[in-house]
């Protein structure tokens, strides 16, 4: 006779039991901040967004310049909406109690975020629609992700960098005085988010089965090979703008570089992971935005992003410019 396996309780009345030390312990402080901070850091976006715009007498902007922002705000303003889900996702299913509160505390903020950037792209006159193939496919890549390492990895240490590098740029370059203003929450609140990427991440990596592992490092190579497509995808606007592309690339790989250091430095990495990584940031911005400007034929191009891959610290400027 075979014993029937016990159905696991619907109340994790177990999350508890973990006894954490060490950089666990840690990592476990370090989320519960998350929740508090979130807590007493909340705004209120509604009576933010009409303050900014009595503040500055409205959104003003030339057509062509309306028309690249709605573009680049798009992409993030449905990125908002998987964060929030994505977020939502974990604090239903992570058990640690920490964990969970600070990914509670996330999908708070991001929907916030997601119906403060709706409001303001209706005075852009945006009407919302599809994305480009590359930004939608990168969000329905981490929706669709068959394991919560995945979806954390891809939003929180991947995704939250480029949008934190987009922010950046728009408050750089002044695009737009009421935005720019309202950036600045966004910006205190995304950098808040990485913590639970950087300290759960770990966790969950520790636990996975080497096939897992193989799978997962297969998954985020083809997640960074999506990202080059939609900043490519987003070329014309960044010029529009007056946002550099060599600049927005190198940019958004260092930031995504800091978050990997973050997450090595939390397992107690050598860095080998972090430099494979960086040398494959600084191959595919030599790749796409070679750093003497010319345009070369494919082989050559090629050879250059190699020649930058070896390069000890091509990055090191950018990553100053990220922290």
């Amino acid at each position: 006779m075979f014993k029937r396996r016990k159905a696991p309780a619907l109340v994790p009345y177990d999350m508890f039991d973990a006894v954490r030390v060490g950089r666990e312990a840690e990592a476990a402080r370090s989320l519960e901040r998350v929740y508090h901070a979130g807590q007493s850091k909340a705004w209120d976006g509604r009576a933010l967004l009409a303050e900014l715009v009595e503040k500055h007498g409205g959104v003003n902007l030339s057509p062509d310049k309306v028309q690249a922002l709605q573009k680049i705000l798009a992409v993030i303003f449905w990125g908002e909406l998987a964060a929030w889900k994505v977020s939502a996702d974990l604090a239903l299913r992570i058990e640690p109690l920490e964990a969970k509160m600070a990914a509670t505390s996330q999908a708070h903020d991001e929907a916030r975020h997601f119906y403060v950037l709706h409001d303001y792209l209706a005075l852009l006159g945006y009407t919302p629609g599809p994305l480009p193939v590359a930004a939608s496919g990168i969000l329905d890549k981490i929706l669709s992700a068959d394991h919560l390492a995945k979806k954390l990895v891809g939003m929180q240490l991947m995704v939250e960098p480029i949008a934190l590098t987009l922010f950046q740029m728009i408050r750089r370059h002044e695009t737009e005085p009421v935005l720019c203003e309202l950036l600045r929450y966004y910006e205190r609140d995304e950098a808040r988010h990485i913590a639970l990427g950087v300290n759960y991440l770990p966790e969950l990596l520790k636990e996975m089965s080497p096939v897992e592992t193989v799978d997962y490092w297969r998954w985020e190579l083809g997640m960074i090979r999506l990202e080059v497509d939609g900043m490519l995808e987003l070329e014309a606007e960044f010029r529009v703008l007056g946002f550099p592309p060599a600049e927005v690339f190198r940019l958004g790989q260092a930031k995504q570089l800091l978050a990997a250091r973050m997450l090595a430095d939390r397992m107690g990495d050598d860095g080998r992971v972090t430099d494979v990584f960086r040398r494959i940031s600084q191959a595919m911005v030599e790749y796409h935005f070679p750093t003497d400007g010319k345009r070369r034929l494919m082989p050559r191009r090629l050879l250059h992003a190699l020649r930058a891959a070896r390069e000890p610290g091509t990055m090191d400027e950018a990553l100053t410019e990220a922290a």
